[in-house]
This record gives C-alpha cells, structure tokens and sequence, in this order.
C-alpha cells in the first residue's frame, strides 16, 4: 500500500552548515561521489538541466494515463505505456510479464557493470474525484503554493510516478552526455500497488525476472523523502504487512437476514445482516478499536530491538509533535501516551481499520428498511514475525468459532512485513550518497505504512530492499497531490536536484566494497 510513500512533514533539525553553504553557491547538491569526476557530474547536470522542460511535459503524459486497478481502468494501456518510456530512458529490454491480474513490466538495463541494482516502480494510483480538486487531477498542472514554490498538482504526482521519473530522466541525461550508468539496472514494475499487490509475486518469480534480481545487491523505490522545512531524510529499514479484505453479509446468500430490503417492522422475527456484521466486526479488537483481538494473531509479535528502541528515542527528538498533531488534528495520542510511546506503538503493533462499511439506507432522514446486505472494507496491518498467509487464517477461524460462518470474507491482496538490515550495501550506499549531498538522515525501524518489498527481502529473490531519494511531495490518496518542482526552500530538493541524487545513489554503489 503506497502510504509508504506519503510520509507526514514535520519540523526537524536544522540542517548542517554544509548543505546551507552548497545552497549559497546556487547548486543543492555538492559533486564528488566517490566514482564521478567533477566534470561528469558537471555534465549530467547540464543535461538535466537542459531536459527540464521536456521531463515536465513527459511526467504530465504519465498522469493523464492513470491506471486504476481497483476500477479497471488502464490496465492494459498502464504496462505499455510503463514498457515504452523505460526503452526510451535507455532500457534495452522491457517486456510485458502476464499475471492473472494486471500485467506487470521488466526492463533491463545491462552496460557490463560489476554490480546490478534493482528499482521497483508503481504504474498504478489510488482512485479520485475530479469534484474534489482545485485543478484538473489528470492535468499535472504547474502552480505556486506557499511555502513550498511551484509544485506539479496530479494524482500520481508524489505517489509515485514523480519521483519514479527521476530515475529514468537521470538515466537520459548520462545517455545525452555519452556516460553509461555505473551500474546495471533491472527495473520490475506492478500495477495493483494500490490493492496490495495481489499478483506481484507471479512477476517477481518469473522465470525471465528472477534470475536477474538474485543478481542485484539489492532493490530500491525512488522517491522525495525529505522533511518540508528541514530538508532531512526519514530513512526507514522495513515496513508493516498489509491484509486487505472485506467482510460481507448478504441474506440473499446465507437465509440469514432478507433476500432483498423489506420493511423495517420485520425486525422483530427476522435477522439483520448488518448488525450481524457489526457484532462480528466488534469481536475484532478491544471495544476502544485499538488492539486486535483476532485469536493467535498477538501472538508471534516480535518486540523492538534495543537498536530500533535507540532509533525510536532518536526520531522523537528530532521530529515535531506538535506539528504532526495539528496536521492531522488529534489532541492527544491512544491512552494520553507520551509522543515517544506512540512512535513506538505505531511502529511496533499491529493494527486492524475498518476504512468504511456499505448498507443500509444513507440518505437524508430516516428510512424504515431492513436492509439485506452489509460490507465493511478492513485492512490489517502486520509487524515482523507475523505473516500474511497465517493472518488470513487466522480471521476466518476466528469468525467461525463465534459463530459467524454467514460473514463471508473476501481478501484481496497483501503480503508479510519487510525489513532490511541497517548494514545492507544499499543502505549504506544510500547514506553515503546522503552524507555526500550534505543531508542529514534519520533511521527508523520501519514505515507505519506497507509496500511489498517482502517479495524481494524474502525468498526466493532474499535481497535488502529499500526507499531513496530527495525531494518532497504530499496528497498521496487525497485530493491535490502533488510533488515540488522548483523549491522555494532551499534545504528542499526540486527536479533538478531531485534527479541528480539518482545518480548520486548509483554512483555510490558502484563504489561500495
């Protein structure tokens, strides 16, 4: 679930003197990755430069093409067009995987380099309502918004085709200058990102895909990752696992409850699917909503480290409360905990949301109807040693045992937690190449939110599996999404600067021992 990449901005430390100094002399970012000469880099910013214009217009054709997977809207024209413009950074292959749902892409990108490197991209985006933007979603419209200076407004814009384009637009530029990347390039992209990947796995173990990421030193998603006033890095080592499904009660189906909606007076002898559902749902979690109590499903959390305790303390001091709490409004946090206990509660527990329920009458008034047919959309997220196979069972079990056979359950994608090693070569290639822009970086244990790197992090691909990049963008699933063109902030990457770090990132690397 891509809220991976839609990370809350808070206030955070000043920047160190170096990147303030950098920003003086009219450049974010300072050449001398370990690997590119001066002038190299030198030219490769002059080509980005150069592109500018051009890169824009291509990131705006990408979101006039969304492709929606929940609706069926794109899919075949989704993976073409992703096969089309990753030839044109310079892949040499892009090929089509088929999958029984929607068809994933894998491109190559072989220049006889001694180490490969894996990128994950997204093609598809969340849903949306045209009503509920200020411009055109399907526009990528420029415009100036304080404080953040031109941004590119669209839905796709920050999750997560802008910072996806970096990449290949820095892969253009070294084309454009005659330098071959530093390393080799295996590019594997989905289309149902946004349900939970329900079909991810049948491009990951292709017979065409797999053998070349077992090859990499690992896999990573470009994307803006800096803070919007600081310009730090929040740099996380895993993320939760995501179980999406929706529970139904449907009389026409089970005999419990009315085939169709029939007077409300019939309550009195005849059942109700919704609160049937809505008992069910109840047996779900503490009565406060906030700790799952799906039989065996606590059972095989893993606690924190000392070491993620560490990180943990670190993010609290350095991140904003106060500011993360107007931002979304809460006056306090579950049981009045202290700031650095919900940190560790969000990146520690489980959790299990109802994102809407569906029955019944909605209209204004009231309506005397007993409605035939109840839905709640649930997701449940899973921390390190629980499993998504494993919570899957676990609900329907559940359910059967209080008697709720009726409820049907229907899960529609996840997949396990991720988590990648604070010693991983592309961990620390990210770092180094953050070190040598001059961004400071905060590590934390893992996102509160979900993508399916446990595909690549577990067997059979077993490879660390990572987020990096520059830049900032925010809106992800909601209206006006958007992602920082030309920042007004100069801590803050832009285009430019956001596109250099992808080089920055393959350069270090290569260069890594």
């Amino acid at each position: 679930m891509s809220d991976q990449h839609d990370r809350l901005s808070t206030d955070r430390r000043t920047l160190m003197t170096g990147v303030a100094a950098a920003a003086a002399a009219g450049s974010f970012l300072t050449p001398g990755v370990a690997g590119a000469s001066a002038a190299d880099l030198a030219a490769i910013r002059k080509a980005v430069e150069a592109d500018k214009a051009d890169a824009i217009k291509r990131l705006q054709e990408w979101i006039a093409l969304p492709t929606v997977a929940a609706e069926g809207l794109n899919v075949n024209e989704g993976p073409a067009y992703m096969a089309k413009i990753a030839k044109e950074a310079g892949f040499q292959t892009a090929e089509i995987i088929p999958t029984d749902g929607v068809d994933g892409v894998f491109a190559t990108l072989d220049v006889g380099a001694k180490r490969w490197i894996g990128v994950y991209f997204m093609y598809d985006v969340k849903q949306y309502d045209p009503k509920e933007w200020s411009s055109p979603p399907l526009e990528g419209k420029l415009v100036e918004k304080a404080p953040f200076g031109t941004v590119m407004v669209g839905r796709g814009a920050t999750n997560s085709k802008g910072g996806q384009i970096t990449l290949l637009n820095a892969l253009r530029a070294m084309r454009a200058v005659g330098k071959k990347p530093p390393v080799n390039i295996a590019l594997i992209c989905e289309g149902e990102e946004e349900i939970a990947s329900p079909h991810f796995r049948q491009i990951a173990t292709h017979p065409k895909v797999l053998p070349v990421l077992q090859k990499c030193e690992g896999i990573y998603v470009p994307g803006p990752a800096q803070d919007r006033t600081t310009g730090e890095v929040s740099f996380t080592l895993g993320a939760k696992g995501p179980v999406e499904l929706q529970l139904t009660v449907d009389g026409s189906k089970t005999g419990i409850g009315p085939k169709a909606d029939i007077h409300s007076s019939e309550k009195g002898r005849i059942d109700s699917p919704i609160w049937r559902l809505v008992q069910a749902l109840a047996t779900l979690t503490t009565p406060d909503g906030n700790t799952p109590t799906l039989d065996g499903f606590m059972d095989k959390v893993r606690p924190l480290t000392p070491r993620e305790k560490e990180l943990i303390a670190q993010l609290a001091k350095k991140t904003n409360e106060e500011a993360i709490k107007q931002a979304y409004g809460n006056k306090a946090w579950i049981n009045n905990m202290t700031y650095e206990q919900s940190i560790e509660r969000l990146l520690s527990q489980p959790t299990i949301n109802i994102q809407g329920l569906i029955g019944g009458y909605t209209g204004p008034g009231g309506k005397t109807v007993l409605p035939s047919k109840a839905e709640a959309k649930l997701e449940i997220r899973m921390v390190p040693n629980q499993t998504y196979a494993e919570t899957v069972k676990q609900v329907r079990a559940h359910l059967d045992k209080r008697g709720f056979q009726d409820v049907a359950v229907n899960i529609s994608g996840g997949y396990d937690p991720t988590e990648t090693a604070e010693d991983a070569s592309v961990v620390q290639a990210a770092l180094a190449a953050y070190k040598k822009m001059g961004i400071p970086v905060t590590l934390s244990p893992r996102s509160a939110g979900s993508w399916p790197g446990s595909l690549f992090t577990q067997p059979p691909v077993s490879k660390p599996a990572i987020h990096y990049g520059v830049g900032f963008g925010s809106g992800a699933h909601a209206p006006d999404e958007f992602i920082v063109i030309d920042s007004a902030n100069p801590k803050v990457a832009g285009y430019v600067d956001a596109t250099m770090a992808q080089a920055q990132f393959l350069y270090a690397l290569a260069e890594m021992k």
